[in-house]
């Protein structure tokens, strides 16, 4: 199954997004957070972001969907040296994060929920 990492500056709020996107998931996609600084603090860590894709990889790949800032930019730096099978998704991060886990808990390749998580985009709320 293709794994999900949330990073963002806070850790609670990585916490929070992950949490929501696991129960729409159905409780079948492996939502991991890597929010905050290595601290505990406002930021992000390479770290904590290894972490989370080791934890999430069920061996199908890993997306990844970041808040902003540093957030992007460590996830870029990851992913290029994470070569193959672990993909940073221009999505919106809350909406983004409900898609990929809904249509990883399906069974989806890689490609599949990266293209749900960007899709997110469109999603209009008015």
């Amino acid at each position: 199954m293709v794994g999900i990492v949330v990073i963002a500056h806070s850790r609670t709020l990585a916490e929070g997004v992950a949490e929501v996107a696991r129960a729409m998931g159905v409780g079948k996609a492996v939502v991991e957070p890597a929010g905050g600084d290595v601290h505990g603090g406002l930021g992000t860590s390479m770290e904590r972001l290894e972490r989370a894709v080791r934890a999430a990889d069920g061996g199908d790949g890993v997306v990844v969907l970041a808040d902003l800032g540093s957030s992007v930019l460590t996830a870029k730096a990851f992913v290029a040296d994470a070569g193959t099978g672990v993909v940073l998704a221009d999505a919106p991060l809350v909406e983004g994060a409900v898609a990929a886990a809904s249509m990883a808990a399906t069974g989806a390749d890689l490609c599949t929920v990266v293209q749900a998580a960007e899709a997110a985009r469109g999603h209009r709320k008015t």
